[in-house]
């Protein structure tokens, strides 16, 4: 465990690869799972019971709270915050202060490659498909398409991206990558590799 900076709080019941790397400041919850490869960033937070995949990146003061699972190769950029309450409240209606049992937590779910930008809110529960990436600022609500390019507050789709990260370009009837060269088909309002 020497990938883990001094001063990372690392919760006894947690699981981290052996060489995943922790941030300094870094906070990973009670049976919180970080795979191989992964690097956590300086004040990120991992809430209790959070899966996250191989290889991913979870950028300074980002924020992915319970239950959020995230699968291999995800990003989530500087101060994104995934978020796991639909009715957010501190107080019940007759003013006692809500506690753990007041409420039933909704996660997020990442797929595959997919990247959240700096400082991007999404508030659970959503699906952001393998590959899409949410431009920095977005405010996604509703499900995101895999490959989507989703900007905006409330996000919503702009263009297509491919397996690089860059928005493709439609030629011909097929989009392209600019980066790979690698062409997707869109049919019926979803991207596929061709």
């Amino acid at each position: 465990m020497s990938n883990i900076a001094p001063g990372a709080d690392i919760a006894d019941s947690a699981s981290v690869a052996d060489d995943a790397r922790i941030w300094h400041l870094a906070q990973i919850r009670e049976d919180a799972v970080v795979g191989r490869g992964c690097v956590v960033g300086r004040g990120a937070y991992v809430g209790n019971g959070v899966r996250v995949g191989d290889n991913c990146k979870i950028q300074n003061y980002a924020l992915v709270y319970d239950p959020a699972r995230l699968a291999d190769g995800v990003f989530v950029g500087p101060a994104a915050v995934l978020t796991n309450d639909t009715h957010p409240r501190a107080v019940n209606p007759d003013g006692t202060p809500k506690s753990a049992a007041d409420w039933d937590p909704v996660g997020v779910t990442v797929d595959e490659g997919a990247s959240i930008g700096a400082r991007a809110v999404c508030v659970a529960p959503v699906h952001i498909g393998a590959w899409a990436t949410v431009a920095a600022g977005a405010v996604v609500t509703r499900d995101v398409p895999p490959h989507a390019l989703v900007v905006g507050v409330p996000a919503r789709r702009v263009g297509w991206v491919g397996h690089a990260g860059a928005p493709l370009r439609e030629e011909d009837g097929l989009w392209v990558c600019p980066l790979s060269g690698r062409t997707y088909r869109e049919v019926d309002g979803e991207l596929t590799g061709s």
